[in-house]
């Protein structure tokens, strides 16, 4: 099952020119973020281990940041691990990670000649050392690419990204390298794990479940939501098209 994780080129494209013509030229979004929900649903539901789901899971996401970039789409920030699943079984844990690592191994070459930009984002010091120094290679390895961005969060919490950026603030105010005064939400999104990128135009839920979990939480306040019963592993190119068109067809009012 390992060794589907990496993305054979195919000679086709995954959408039409009249697909493609469809979404072109009118409000894309530029920034899609998704929360991948139902791996182990999917597992479950075929008589599978929960694990088999997950690697499901991992499959997907290069055939649906292939289909990103097909549609114009720049930024895919996907929620791979939250702060939350520590409290998961150890055993199941420890599986993820070791997912986690040959993920990033085998799809370090794709993501190099396709010249996708990799970034984690998240409390990376409560990760291994082995898995730590995957990270910052391939990292490093993908930060030539100019043609996606990639952001996978791992370790990650909404929560738990406000505090740090506060401490940080808090530190730098201290050393009176910020003044109180100029502590703007501006100031504040340049302290965030996603500084670098615009906010979200859309979040995407898979599975059915209508909740945030946590998730971007200061960076979607005027994200448009779509949430699908598809479970993760069998979301595909044409349920992420349907999403643009929902997106597109969807007034953006902005507090307005």
């Amino acid at each position: 099952m390992n060794s589907a994780l990496i993305e054979e080129k195919a000679p086709e494209r995954l959408f039409t020119e009249e697909e493609l013509a469809q979404v072109a030229g009118f409000r894309l979004p530029q920034h899609v973020a998704i929360i991948m929900d139902g791996n182990r649903r999917w597992a479950k539901q075929g008589g599978l281990p929960a694990m088999a789901g997950h690697w499901r899971g991992a499959e997907n996401l290069t055939h649906i940041v292939r289909a990103a970039r097909e549609l114009g789409i720049k930024v895919l920030t996907v929620y791979a691990f939250s702060t939350e699943n520590w409290n998961r079984p150890p055993l199941e844990i420890k599986a993820l990670m070791r997912l986690f690592n040959t993920y990033l191994l085998r799809q370090k070459p794709y993501l190099i000649e396709e010249k996708v930009r990799l970034n984690v984002i998240g409390d990376l010091t409560k990760l291994s050392k082995d898995l730590r120094r995957t990270v910052d290679e391939t990292v490093e390895a993908t930060q030539k690419g100019d043609s996606f961005d990639l952001v996978i969060a791992l370790n990650y919490g909404g929560r738990d990204e406000l505090r740090r950026a506060i401490h940080s603030i808090v530190e730098d105010c201290t050393q009176g390298k910020v003044k109180k005064e100029a502590i703007t939400e501006e100031l504040i999104g340049e302290y965030l794990d996603t500084a670098q990128w615009k906010d979200p135009d859309l979040l995407i839920r898979t599975s059915g479940e209508s909740r945030v979990s946590n998730f971007l939480l200061w960076q979607i306040s005027y994200s448009e939501v779509l949430v699908t019963d598809v479970l993760w592993p069998d979301f595909c190119e044409k349920d992420l098209f349907r999403a643009v068109l929902e997106f597109q067809s969807r007034e953006m009012r902005l507090g307005r």
